[in-house]
């Protein structure tokens, strides 16, 4: 049995004729750029994330940038974040020109560890970034409350985790931003690129519409330093169509979790901690993520049984070779670097069987018995 990572083509055939209809549509209206399909989903997700902006970009990294900058975050300033996430996260704070300052995460939920978030604050400290990894939200009660007392602001990185919430918030409403990505990967995925940032701030959202079309207003009038980052007309358009099925999606995600977590405690035991749904949260299951004995060997084993994994992510972001200039070194985050050799994402999509699951399952159940 082959059993793919993610595997879109059901999902794109159920909505096929809705699809094509509406991106007809847009090329009948000649309307590409910052249209009504953009508003539309501007709207629509800033009413499903009780937030009062949304603000369309190209990208989830540009998200992450452009929401620092609107919040005055740059040069000489320092944004914590964690060490272990996509790469998008430190580099929007040093396209910035602020300075990273990373942080070692809960070894239960692999998200940033509050406490550790605090220690580090300095003088120079702006900003938090908590990363909510594989959709489930970071202890953003303990993070406002921290936020609250240092004067600091918090962006979330939500680019895994549209629809979580936690204790009844969504994602956004304790921090003064969140970022989605709407990498096709996603739980709410594009054709393409495309991000959006949501806020409560009026003067911030504004900020940031000013920023993602070359910092001009009126047009051809630039009183910022911004850049080309819009939503594109084509991808929104997808996008709305997509959109109603995400909370039954997210359904689905948590039905192939638990059952993933069902069997590997029925057949595979203490060889693998499964993920664990912090108290209060609503986990999305943008990937359901094991930590597994022996990772590379379980890997390179289910690769041969034609069982695709991820390892999301190989070398936490405070050894990366890019920001050696930053001083840390191996050890320095070890919680991290022990999950960056544990970690192992399983294949995780609304469409996935239940022999797939069980296919899974009973291959690490295999490798573990030889």
């Amino acid at each position: 049995m082959k059993v793919p990572m993610l595997d879109l083509s059901e999902q794109y055939q159920g909505l096929r004729s809705e699809i094509l209809d509406v991106l007809d549509q847009v090329m009948s209206s000649s309307q590409f750029i910052l249209g009504s399909q953009v508003k539309k989903l501007e709207q629509d997700v800033a009413e499903f994330s009780n937030a009062a902006h949304a603000v369309g970009c190209a990208n989830g990294s540009d998200a992450i940038h452009i929401a620092l900058q609107a919040l005055g975050v740059g040069p000489g300033d320092e944004v914590i974040t964690t060490a272990f996430t996509f790469f998008a996260t430190g580099g929007a704070i040093v396209r910035a020109g602020a300075k990273p300052v990373y942080v070692d995460i809960d070894p239960v939920t692999f998200n940033i560890d509050p406490v550790k978030v605090e220690e580090a604050i300095t003088e120079k400290t702006k900003a938090i970034i908590p990363v909510h990894l594989y959709g489930q939200m970071a202890d953003m009660e303990k993070l406002a409350e921290v936020a609250k007392k240092h004067n600091l602001f918090i962006v979330e990185d939500a680019a895994q985790a549209i629809g979580a919430k936690q204790n009844g918030h969504h994602v956004g409403e304790l921090g003064d931003a969140a970022t989605y990505s709407f990498f096709p990967t996603k739980n709410l995925g594009a054709y393409g690129d495309a991000g959006m940032i949501i806020t409560n701030n009026e003067d911030t959202a504004e900020k940031m519409r000013v920023i993602r079309v070359h910092g001009s207003k009126p047009k051809y009038y630039h009183h910022v330093l911004g850049y080309n980052s819009r939503l594109d007309e084509m991808q929104a358009a997808v996008l709305n169509v997509k959109f109603p099925h995400l909370p039954n999606w997210g359904e689905l995600r948590r039905e192939k979790a638990a059952e993933y977590t069902r069997l590997l405690k029925e057949k595979v035991g203490g060889h693998v901690q499964v993920p664990v749904e912090a108290e209060g949260n609503y986990h999305v299951f943008h990937q359901y993520t094991i930590r597994a004995e022996n990772r590379d060997e379980l890997q390179a084993y289910l690769k041969e049984q034609g069982v695709a994994t991820m390892i999301y992510y190989p070398l936490p972001l405070h050894v990366q070779p890019v920001f050696e200039n930053l001083g840390y070194k191996e050890g320095d985050l070890p919680i991290a670097e022990k999950a960056a050799k544990e970690a192992l994402s399983l294949p995780m999509f609304p469409e996935l069987k239940q022999e797939q699951q069980e296919y899974v399952v009973s291959k690490i159940a295999e490798f573990y018995t030889k």
